[in-house]
Order: structure tokens, then C-alpha cells, then sequence
């Protein structure tokens, strides 16, 4: 499924989605629980974010990110790639190759969303710059710009955040740089105006506006990993059966439910365990959490 922006279906009409995934090239990719599941609203997803960049609060990166300027921008790609430079968000994810990909989010913290993205696989953004033999892991960099990211101008974090995948992780079809939701360049508070979506995994390894991407043979340190190690691992995969210290892994909070939706069971995998189980087989989830 290939889309310009103007192709894209309106708002409204994600709200009863079901049969139209079903038809979606990219539905072979995309496990069923996403697509049954109905889209949480755009004021939803573009309301209740952790951002950390322009604050701790949910409706802070809303209320502070509308100053971070993401035209022009450029992603540094570079290390173990027989291509590296300075890629345009459209030299990267160019109009005709956007797919649209409803997944489902969630957070350590305990709650979860459904998003329609927009964007295209990692994989082909890899293969086009050609990933060499040594490389084992992927390092991603978010945009350092105190002048425009007002906590970073505070000593709250190790910025700039950073994050990581293994190779095999990066080049899954679920993995994807989003440019855009419901239809819609991506909103500032959500990443703009290009950012990673792996929906097996904790909201937080979905990095934010980046600007540097690089290929490496070694595991690449990340801004959790390095600031709590007892509390965010590597792989942060979600997983009920392993509890973060804060926050129980086993069930979770749908955003949007209400006050009376009450709680849903966490799935492994965030349910897609069909798609991407077999990458951890042989792995200790509760060491390698």
C-alpha cells in the first residue's frame, strides 16, 4: 500500500477501519489484534504523550513543542553503512513509499493506545544505505536543541536521549520511521518529523525526532539503560510476566476508556508474539529484560 499525503484516508474514517485493513497489503504484516482493535482519537494520541524533551507531564510536550522548527532536518546516517551522510526526511521516507500501519502502543507505565501511523519499514531505509558484514546493532540519536526543547535546558536527563535496536530487530517489517498519524504530518509532541514505532516493545525504545542513525558492532548504550539499569533493559520487550519495579507488567490502561473501562491483560509481545517471538528464542526475558 503506497500513499501521497493526499491519498490518505480521513480522520473519521479510522474509526471504523476493520474491513478496509483487512484489504492492506501490509495486513500480512500487522497482527489482527491491531487492526480489531478500535484507533484511540487524534486529540488522544496527540494529548497524553511522554516527551520527556518538553516536559514530564503528559499534556506538556502538547502545550511546549510547537516552537521545535523540523523543517529543514536532517538524519546523520552513518558507521558500518557503505553510503553514510545527510539524509532529507524525504530522501528517507519518500511520498510514494508511506504505508499506513495501525499499532498498537504501550507504555511501561501501564497504559496503551492504538495509533495509525504512517511511515515506512526501517529495513528499506537500511538497505539503502547499505548495511556491511560487521554490523550488529543499530544506534538512534534524538534532536539536541535546548533553545527549542525547553528541559533540555535543564540537567534532568543525559541528553541527548538515545536508543538502539539489534539488526534483526531494526530490519523486522513491524519496524518502522513514522512520519505522520491519522493521515497527518507527524505532530511535534509526537515525534516529528521522523521517529522509530516498534510495537512489540515498550513505548520508550520508539525514539523521537531523530537525527542520527548508526550502524555499529557493538551493543550501543541507551539514555534509560545507562541512567536506571535495574529498571530499563536493552530490549525492553513488553512482557507481563516481568514486572518493572514501579509498575505491574500484567495488565494495562487503555487511554480513552473511561472511568469504568477498567483494566486489560497485557499480552506478550504487546501481541504480536506470532511476528517477532522466534528473534528471542533461547533468550532469558527475565535477564535480558
Amino acid at each position: 500500500m503506497k500513499l501521497s499525503w493526499s491519498d490518505v484516508t480521513p480522520q473519521a474514517l479510522f474509526l471504523n477501519r476493520r474491513a478496509f485493513i483487512a484489504g492492506l497489503g501490509v495486513a500480512a504484516a500487522a497482527p489482527a489484534l491491531a487492526a480489531v482493535e478500535e484507533p484511540n482519537s487524534f486529540e488522544q494520541i496527540t494529548n497524553y504523550n511522554n516527551f520527556y524533551e518538553f516536559g514530564f507531564g503528559k499534556t506538556d510536550p502538547a502545550e511546549n513543542a510547537g516552537q521545535l522548527t523540523t523543517d529543514p532536518w536532517a538524519v546523520e546516517v552513518g558507521g558500518l553503512v557503505d553510503r553514510p551522510g545527510s539524509y532529507s526526511v524525504a530522501d528517507l521516507a519518500p511520498e510514494n513509499a508511506v504505508e499506513e500501519r495501525i499499532y498498537r502502543l504501550r507504555c511501561v507505565e501501564a497504559w496503551s493506545m492504538v495509533i495509525p501511523w504512517l511511515g515506512i519499514p526501517l529495513a528499506s531505509v537500511l538497505d539503502k544505505v547499505g548495511v556491511q558484514p560487521g554490523a550488529r546493532f543499530v544506534a538512534f540519536e534524538t534532536l539536541l536543541r535546548p533553545e527549542e526543547m525547553p528541559e533540555q535546558r535543564r540537567r534532568s536527563m543525559d541528553w541527548p536521549y538515545r536508543e538502539g535496536l539489534r539488526l534483526d530487530e531494526a530490519m523486522h517489517p513491524l519496524t518502522i520511521l513514522a512520519t505522520g498519524l491519522y493521515g497527518r504530518p507527524m505532530p511535534n509532541q509526537n515525534g516529528a518529523p521522523i521517529r522509530l514505532v516498534v510495537p512489540w516493545k515498550y513505548g520508550f525504545k520508539s525514539i523521537k525526532s531523530i537525527v542520527k542513525i548508526t550502524l555499529t558492532d557493538s551493543q550501543p548504550v541507551t539514555t534509560w539503560q545507562a541512567m536506571q539499569p535495574r529498571e530499563y533493559g536493552f530490549y525492553a520487550n513488553v512482557n507481563p510476566q516481568v514486572d518493572h519495579p514501579r509498575w505491574s507488567q500484567a495488565t494495562e490502561r487503555r487511554i480513552g476508556a473511561g472511568l469504568f473501562g477498567g483494566r486489560q491483560d497485557t499480552l506478550m509481545f504487546n501481541g504480536y508474539g506470532d511476528q517477532v517471538a522466534q528473534m528471542y528464542a533461547g533468550m532469558d526475558l527475565a535477564r535480558d529484560y
